[in-house]
């Protein structure tokens, strides 16, 4: 009994960081999906230190197999799978980041815009959401991608501006409670300026639910943005992504006998996209005020 009450003691006067963290490290799937996306993003970073090879140069023969020099073969025209692997995923991910903070910007200004300033704003802000959210998502998508020149930018500003409008119905919702809260009046009435009640009050307040959504629409991204080059709409060769990576495989012969051409990439997406899934389920429930783990 003495024990139990010391433990709850120790919970009681641990600060907010404090219990989100000890919440998240007993996701054990999170926790280890979180070393691995460490480990993958420092190799990503320190792609021109690690690769062995040139991504571009022509360094072997024509798809040749794994060997002791090229440790994941090379693909139809002699470059290093490996070095080239190295070099997507830094792209692979860079596109998933930068879309994911441009989307995240975009949703959360007009969501505390609606949120706040309610009625005709609301209504304008709200009714544009509602068309966007009414085309079908990967349509969107692929006609923006045919209309722009294909590029890493292309797609980096593509999907920033095609998936905010959830963000903007999430923060949207958040700011409309918020704003009947007794500490958000009482900014009004001592005459606080709009810029500090919005983003000094509010925002503070929708941060976990933003962060927790924006780890979907990173994983989303980076699916996205594999799905494009795949099909040649999005990053474009010489330069290496994962979804270009994987365009050789739309060969029957690379499929059944040339795996390691098309293997690696496809399972570092899987790799990554889990990893981020996993530790935005593990987000939300450390992050929930409700939860009594």
């Amino acid at each position: 009994m003495k024990q139990r009450n010391l433990v709850k003691k120790d919970i009681v006067s641990e600060s907010y960081f404090q219990t989100v963290f000890r919440r998240f490290r007993q996701h054990r799937l999170a926790a280890v999906s979180l070393v691995i996306l460490i480990v993958l993003g420092a190799a990503a970073l320190l792609a021109p230190v690690i690769a062995p090879y040139d991504p571009n140069e022509i360094v072997g023969g024509f798809s040749n197999a794994p060997s002791r020099e090229f440790w994941l073969g090379t693909d139809q025209i002699g470059r290093d799978v490996f070095s080239r692997l190295l070099y997507a995923m830094r792209v692979s991910l860079l596109v998933g980041i930068l879309a994911t903070l441009i989307s995240t910007a975009v949703g959360v200004v007009l969501g505390l815009i609606a949120g706040y300033f309610g009625k005709a704003a609301d209504m304008i802000i709200m009714r544009f959401t509602d068309m966007v959210m009414s085309f079908p998502y990967i349509l969107l998508v692929l006609v923006a991608a045919s209309i722009f020149r294909p590029g890493m930018w292309s797609i980096i500003l593509i999907l920033g501006f095609v998936d905010w409008p959830g963000i903007a119905r999430l923060v949207r919702g958040n700011v409309l409670s918020l704003r009947e809260t007794n500490f958000v009046k009482g900014n009004i009435v001592a005459g606080m300026p709009l810029r500090h009640i919005l983003f000094s009050e509010i925002l503070p307040n929708t941060v976990a639910p933003i962060l927790v959504y924006a780890t979907s629409v990173l994983a989303l991204s980076m699916l996205d943005e594999a799905a494009l080059s795949f099909l040649g709409m999005g990053v474009q060769p010489p330069t290496a992504s994962l979804g270009n990576m994987l365009n050789g495989a739309q060969s029957l012969t690379v499929l059944t006998k040339q795996p390691w051409l098309w293997l690696p990439p496809g399972l570092l997406i899987v790799v990554l996209v889990m990893a981020i899934n996993f530790i935005g389920d593990a987000l939300r429930d450390a992050l929930d005020p409700n939860s009594r783990r």
